[in-house]
């Protein structure tokens, strides 16, 4: 059995404090030489220059980066007004949002596991990732997206057994309004909370109750008890969609003409409209296998050495994170287990959604919020089985040494020898 210190549950005070120390400690880490390299990484070469175009006092009559909502290129922008137009400014604010991301799964922790050691756990594992940690370190939108869909998810989930949850379920709808206000991809997280309480009304109209109930179990007819139906449509259907709008309405005014017309162009130019093929693109099922990365700088500093960043993920992270989900949805299926549900819902819920999209381009850091959310199924998985403190521990020590071993290639201050590159690379889709 665990040990009785690591399944004490935690205060909420005593909560609070514990996530704004991981929310520190993870925040330092991805500051260390964050200017590094000083030049553009990937498509920070379309977002900087969209950032930069709302700083401008006057409207420019051609938008830059139309295919995406405002929100995320606002935060940039916002950093650069902050921190200066150079590469630590055009950065800080993912880092922000990196840690925001994990200090969301301790919260997702808490509320699935009610204890202290495997939520810090899991907060640790996800901080090992690696993949959050490159994605943390550009000015891209995905981390903003990531971000605060954890966060809604984390309410989503502390709500999920209150029998008053409306202020929960309404700071989960804030927070998923603004993932899709910075990319669309926050849709899927959104539609899955709301699909999960449609089919809990669903089965508690029907009168449906469980044989021999249990306490862990993820449906209940006496659920959410003064919860309305109205007011599940407020907090989960028009609160997002009323904080969605509200940020067009810096580049659109009060148009609605104008702010349709908006989501018109992101429409037919991030869903159907066709793309030309990529060198590191990859398709939705190689996600999970580390199949295809993505390179975001490789640079040789001289014959024998490179700066290099790799978007790949922690294979000792991931790989093992999808036997544990395996374990998630077994519980969920033969046990009816919550915490394992929660999980494993929410996975399918960001991942298969791109299976069903027209666009043809897809790259392996779409899969961001899903390899965040396995970091809560290894816990769960320890938990499952009874196991001793020290294995999960262990396996957290496991995480960090393969997240040092990759650091070559995820910081571009490191930097690495041809030699030590060749190691790394341990499959030729790789490279």
């Amino acid at each position: 059995m665990a040990d009785a210190s690591d399944l004490r549950p935690l205060s909420a005070w005593h909560s609070t404090l514990i996530a704004l120390f991981i929310f520190i400690v993870a925040h330092a880490a991805l500051l260390v030489r964050l200017s590094t390299p000083e030049k553009f990484v990937f498509d920070e070469v379309h977002y900087v220059p969209a950032a930069r175009q709302i700083l401008l006092p006057a409207p420019s009559s051609s938008q830059l980066n139309p295919m995406h909502p405002p929100l995320g290129k606002q935060l940039i922008a916002l950093s650069i007004r902050s921190f200066g137009d150079n590469a630590f400014g055009w950065r800080y604010a993912s880092t922000v949002f990196g840690a925001l991301a994990v200090m969301a799964i301790y919260l997702c922790g808490l509320a699935l596991f009610a204890a202290q050691g495997p939520a810090i756990a899991a907060a640790a594992i996800a901080l090992f990732n690696q993949m959050l940690f490159v994605q943390a370190r550009v000015a891209m939108l995905d981390v903003f997206a990531t971000g605060f869909s954890l966060l809604a998810i984390a309410a989503f989930m502390h709500g999920f057994r209150r029998q008053r949850p409306q202020l929960l379920f309404a700071m989960a709808g804030i927070c998923f309004g603004l993932a899709i206000a910075c990319k669309w991809c926050g849709v899927f997280p959104w539609v899955t909370a709301l699909g999960i309480a449609g089919i809990i009304r669903m089965l508690q109209h029907w009168q449906t109750s469980f044989a021999d109930p249990e306490e862990d179990d993820w449906y209940s007819p006496e659920l959410w008890p003064e919860l309305s139906a109205m007011q599940v449509v407020l907090c989960l259907g028009v609160i997002p969609v009323v904080c969605y709008v509200a940020t067009f309405i810096v580049l659109e005014g009060w148009s609605p003409v104008a702010i349709a017309e908006a989501q018109r162009r992101i429409f037919d130019d991030s869903v159907t409209m066709a793309i030309a093929g990529h060198t590191y693109m990859s398709a939705w099922p190689s996600w999970p296998f580390l199949v295809r990365p993505v390179w975001f700088l490789f640079d040789k500093t001289d014959d024998q050495h490179i700066a290099a960043v790799v978007l790949l993920g922690n294979p000792l992270v991931l790989w093992p994170g999808l036997l544990a989900l395996l374990v998630c949805v077994h519980d969920f299926i033969a046990m009816r287990r919550r915490a394992a549900f929660l999980i494993a819902a929410f996975y399918v819920g960001c991942y298969l959604p791109w299976a069903l999209l027209p666009r043809a381009l897809s790259f392996l850091y779409y899969y961001l919020p899903s390899a965040m959310l396995l970091s809560l199924a290894l816990p769960c998985a320890w938990l499952r089985w009874h196991l001793p403190p020290w294995v999960l521990w262990a396996f957290v020590m496991v995480a960090a040494v393969g997240f040092v071993a990759m650091l070559p290639i995820s910081a571009a201050f490191v930097g690495t020898s041809m030699a030590t590159f060749n190691r790394l690379m341990l499959f030729q889709s790789w490279i």
